[in-house]
Protein backbone atom coordinates (compact mmCIF):
# COMPACT_ATOMS: atom_id res chain seq x y z
CA UNK A 1 0.00 0.00 0.00
CA UNK A 2 1.29 3.63 -1.03
CA UNK A 3 0.52 6.15 1.62
CA UNK A 4 0.20 9.92 0.72
CA UNK A 5 -0.71 12.66 3.13
CA UNK A 6 -1.12 16.56 1.86
CA UNK A 7 -0.16 18.57 4.77
CA UNK A 8 -1.38 22.46 4.53
CA UNK A 9 -0.89 25.15 7.87
CA UNK A 10 -4.80 24.28 9.07
CA UNK A 11 -5.86 21.15 7.68
CA UNK A 12 -9.35 23.23 6.66
CA UNK A 13 -8.52 24.13 3.28
CA UNK A 14 -5.58 23.22 0.64
CA UNK A 15 -5.12 19.81 2.01
CA UNK A 16 -8.47 18.59 2.61
CA UNK A 17 -8.99 19.51 -0.88
CA UNK A 18 -6.02 17.35 -1.77
CA UNK A 19 -7.34 14.87 -0.21
CA UNK A 20 -10.56 14.75 -1.39
CA UNK A 21 -9.27 15.45 -5.01
CA UNK A 22 -6.67 13.00 -5.30
CA UNK A 23 -8.99 10.19 -3.81
CA UNK A 24 -10.99 10.90 -6.64
CA UNK A 25 -8.52 10.56 -8.89
CA UNK A 26 -7.10 7.45 -7.48
CA UNK A 27 -10.81 5.89 -7.33
CA UNK A 28 -11.03 6.90 -11.30
CA UNK A 29 -8.04 4.78 -11.86
CA UNK A 30 -8.99 2.14 -10.22
CA UNK A 31 -6.49 1.96 -7.73
CA UNK A 32 -7.99 2.72 -4.05
CA UNK A 33 -7.02 -0.72 -2.59
CA UNK A 34 -2.94 0.45 -3.36
CA UNK A 35 -3.31 3.74 -2.50
CA UNK A 36 -3.76 5.29 1.12
CA UNK A 37 -4.37 9.10 1.35
CA UNK A 38 -4.75 11.16 4.21
CA UNK A 39 -4.37 14.86 5.31
CA UNK A 40 -3.31 17.36 8.22
CA UNK A 41 -1.50 20.23 9.29
CA UNK A 42 1.18 21.86 10.51
CA UNK A 43 -1.24 24.08 13.55
CA UNK A 44 -3.70 22.95 16.14
CA UNK A 45 -6.46 25.69 15.40
CA UNK A 46 -8.61 23.40 14.03
CA UNK A 47 -8.53 20.02 15.12
CA UNK A 48 -11.70 18.08 14.69
CA UNK A 49 -13.40 20.54 12.17
CA UNK A 50 -14.24 19.65 8.98
CA UNK A 51 -12.73 21.17 5.69
CA UNK A 52 -13.83 25.14 5.47
CA UNK A 53 -17.30 26.24 3.98
CA UNK A 54 -15.33 27.22 0.69
CA UNK A 55 -13.55 23.84 0.08
CA UNK A 56 -17.16 22.40 0.92
CA UNK A 57 -18.74 24.75 -1.32
CA UNK A 58 -16.06 23.97 -4.48
CA UNK A 59 -16.41 20.48 -4.25
CA UNK A 60 -19.79 20.04 -3.94
CA UNK A 61 -19.49 22.23 -7.62
CA UNK A 62 -17.01 19.43 -8.87
CA UNK A 63 -19.06 16.69 -6.95
CA UNK A 64 -16.05 15.48 -5.13
CA UNK A 65 -16.57 13.90 -1.76
CA UNK A 66 -14.66 14.74 1.24
CA UNK A 67 -17.57 12.98 3.96
CA UNK A 68 -15.58 12.11 7.13
CA UNK A 69 -12.98 14.59 6.52
CA UNK A 70 -11.98 16.37 9.57
CA UNK A 71 -8.85 18.25 10.44
CA UNK A 72 -6.07 16.98 12.47
CA UNK A 73 -2.15 17.92 13.69
CA UNK A 74 0.29 16.32 11.78
CA UNK A 75 2.54 13.89 14.10
CA UNK A 76 5.78 13.03 14.49
CA UNK A 77 4.87 9.42 13.33
CA UNK A 78 3.69 10.53 9.91
CA UNK A 79 6.80 11.51 8.54
CA UNK A 80 7.88 7.47 8.76
CA UNK A 81 4.41 6.36 7.98
CA UNK A 82 3.81 8.38 4.70
CA UNK A 83 5.60 7.19 1.46
CA UNK A 84 4.64 11.02 0.21
CA UNK A 85 4.35 13.59 1.71
CA UNK A 86 2.79 17.08 -0.13
CA UNK A 87 3.53 20.14 1.79
CA UNK A 88 0.67 22.95 -0.29
CA UNK A 89 3.81 25.95 0.37
CA UNK A 90 7.37 26.82 1.52
CA UNK A 91 6.82 27.35 5.61
CA UNK A 92 4.82 23.77 5.13
CA UNK A 93 7.80 21.72 4.32
CA UNK A 94 9.92 23.75 6.21
CA UNK A 95 8.33 22.33 9.17
CA UNK A 96 7.74 19.06 8.25
CA UNK A 97 11.54 19.14 7.38
CA UNK A 98 12.16 19.82 10.74
CA UNK A 99 9.72 17.38 12.45
CA UNK A 100 11.19 15.03 10.26
CA UNK A 101 15.07 15.71 10.63
CA UNK A 102 16.63 12.40 10.04
CA UNK A 103 14.01 9.98 10.39
CA UNK A 104 11.67 10.32 7.24
CA UNK A 105 11.51 7.38 5.08
CA UNK A 106 9.30 8.75 2.27
CA UNK A 107 9.52 11.32 0.38
CA UNK A 108 9.03 15.38 1.16
CA UNK A 109 7.94 17.69 -1.41
CA UNK A 110 5.30 20.99 -2.02
CA UNK A 111 2.77 19.47 -4.28
CA UNK A 112 3.54 22.43 -7.25
CA UNK A 113 7.02 20.17 -7.52
CA UNK A 114 4.69 17.86 -9.48
CA UNK A 115 3.95 21.12 -12.03
CA UNK A 116 7.27 21.84 -12.82
CA UNK A 117 5.84 24.60 -15.58
CA UNK A 118 3.64 26.36 -12.67
CA UNK A 119 4.48 30.13 -12.45
CA UNK A 120 3.58 29.26 -8.97
CA UNK A 121 5.42 27.37 -6.48
CA UNK A 122 3.25 27.46 -3.21
CA UNK A 123 -0.54 26.88 -3.48
CA UNK A 124 -1.99 29.82 -2.05
CA UNK A 125 -3.90 29.85 1.16
CA UNK A 126 -7.67 30.80 0.28
CA UNK A 127 -8.34 30.61 4.22
CA UNK A 128 -6.61 34.10 3.62
CA UNK A 129 -7.38 35.17 -0.34
CA UNK A 130 -10.62 33.75 -0.61
CA UNK A 131 -9.73 32.03 -3.61
CA UNK A 132 -10.62 28.71 -3.64
CA UNK A 133 -11.42 28.47 -7.85
CA UNK A 134 -7.41 29.30 -8.15
CA UNK A 135 -6.58 26.59 -5.18
CA UNK A 136 -8.84 24.03 -6.88
CA UNK A 137 -6.90 24.12 -10.32
CA UNK A 138 -3.80 24.52 -9.09
CA UNK A 139 -4.69 21.53 -6.85
CA UNK A 140 -6.37 19.10 -9.12
CA UNK A 141 -3.37 19.42 -12.58
CA UNK A 142 -0.95 18.51 -9.50
CA UNK A 143 -2.74 15.60 -7.86
CA UNK A 144 -3.14 14.35 -11.44
CA UNK A 145 0.42 14.63 -12.18
CA UNK A 146 1.18 13.27 -8.43
CA UNK A 147 -0.45 10.24 -9.46
CA UNK A 148 1.22 9.56 -12.66
CA UNK A 149 4.36 9.75 -11.02
CA UNK A 150 3.49 7.96 -8.29
CA UNK A 151 2.00 5.34 -10.81
CA UNK A 152 5.52 4.72 -12.30
CA UNK A 153 7.80 5.02 -9.84
CA UNK A 154 5.71 2.48 -7.76
CA UNK A 155 5.06 0.93 -11.44
CA UNK A 156 0.68 0.51 -10.34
Amino acid sequence: MVRVLFVCLGNICRSPMAEAVFRKQVEEAGLKDQISIDSAGTGHWHIGKPPHEGTRSLLDRYDVDYAGLKARQVKEEDVTRFDYILAMDADNLSQLHALAGRQTTGEIARLLDFVPDSNVADVPDPYFTGNFDEVYELVNEACSRLLTYICDREQL
